[in-house]
């Protein structure tokens, strides 16, 4: 491998990096890519035998058992990461709910499934970013940059019929993400509301039972993609990124 492929890889190293629904799917491809590239990888799950597990598996990983659609547990939870490497660089809202399964039309979709989706799908990355917010401006003053990813779907822009709680829940939450980013790129924070596209993961399997794995992406491909969109984000690391990709300063490093 050489300079060119490997720069990338390496620009996210000793990043602070907090992922919610670390344990299964795009989140736990997310620790694993995260942690390949160096960084300080947290993670958050509802069920403590899977945290345990990905927390094995995953060495040098803070996992935390929690259910982000609980905002009682926010404020437990920016505590845990803030006071494990004493700030946050990047957080990833992943965590998601499809509200009713099996998916139904709105008319049959009851109140309860809808405030699921709601909680977990946009009351959540807001209350979390909210709490970590201040940690993440300090990251951006300190110059290492500071990214919020929200993890939104085509559902977020194209109305499909059953997928009425997920989608309206997922635009809300990309609408979020672009005010978000208006206001608060001046001081160095960004957000990025990313459709990683139609996966391989347990969420998609509950929505789609019949769907062929092997029409699906790879949960680690798009992980990769995501990792990249993230350093592409970073405006020091980014830098980095370009002069280490040119071809004139490949050259004269050689």
């Amino acid at each position: 491998m050489d300079d060119r492929s490997m720069a990338p890889r390496s620009l996210l190293r000793k990043s602070r990096i907090l992922v919610t629904g670390g344990t299964s799917g795009l989140g736990r491809a997310l620790v694993r890519e995260f942690r390949t590239r160096g960084a300080h990888v947290a993670f958050v799950a509802r069920t403590a035998a899977r945290v345990e597990k990905t927390a094995a598996e995953e060495a040098g990983t803070l996992g935390i058992v929690a259910d982000v659609a609980d905002k009682l547990a926010i404020h437990a939870i920016a505590l845990q990461v803030l006071g494990w490497r004493g700030g946050l660089d990047v957080l990833v809202n992943n965590a998601s709910s499809l509200g009713p399964v099996p998916l139904a039309p709105l008319a049959d979709t009851e109140c309860e499934a809808l405030e699921e989706a709601l909680a977990t799908n946009v009351l959540a990355p807001f209350r979390l970013t909210k709490a970590l917010l201040g940690a993440l401006a300090a990251s951006a003053r300190e110059g290492r940059g500071a990214v919020v990813v929200n993890v939104s779907s085509d559902a977020a822009v194209n109305a499909y019929a059953t997928w009425g709680a997920y989608g309206a829940s997922k635009a809300a939450l990309r609408h979020l993400s672009r005010i978000w980013d208006d206001e608060l790129r001046s001081v160095g924070v960004r957000f990025l509301s990313i459709d990683p596209g139609d996966m391989d993961t347990p969420l998609h399997a509950l929505a789609v039972p019949d769907a062929d794995p092997r029409d699906l992406l790879a949960p680690q491909t798009a992980a990769r993609t995501i990792a990249d969109a993230i350093v592409d984000a970073l405006p020091v690391r980014a830098s980095v990124r370009r002069n280490a990709t040119d071809p004139a300063s490949l050259q004269a490093a050689s």
